[in-house]
């Protein structure tokens, strides 16, 4: 079973449209705010292992800054080449003002901003 780790606050998330890589357990996970919500995924590119926080999001996409593979960060399905593999997601919640993520994959699931209220 997954447990969850305390990665960083809330006022430490940056807008929407911006990513930050933390680590979970020794393993880097990049957190996307997007206008659906928060998502945590692998933050090693499935082509080349370059970080995904250091690329572009666009709508519910990141963009691999090296070779352009574009990952859907609600399943972490690869959308386009050079990467042919999905990269791995992770539950994310938010509780008081901490941000926790699941140490084990899973199938994603936005945490909705509103939430937090």
């Amino acid at each position: 079973m997954s447990r969850r780790v305390r990665v960083c606050s809330v006022a430490e998330l940056p807008a929407v449209g911006g990513v930050r890589r933390v680590d979970v357990e020794g393993e880097p996970v990049a957190i996307v705010v997007t206008a659906d919500g928060l998502f945590a995924l692998d933050d090693t590119c499935s082509h080349d292992e370059v970080s995904l926080s250091d690329g572009e999001v666009e709508g519910n996409t990141v963009e691999c800054w090296l070779h352009g593979s574009k990952f859907d960060v609600r399943s972490g399905e690869a959308l386009c080449l050079p990467a042919k593999k999905s990269v791995a997601v992770f539950d994310i919640t938010i509780e008081d003002d901490g941000v926790y993520v699941g140490t084990s994959p899973v199938t994603a699931s936005p945490m909705k901003m509103e939430s937090n209220a």
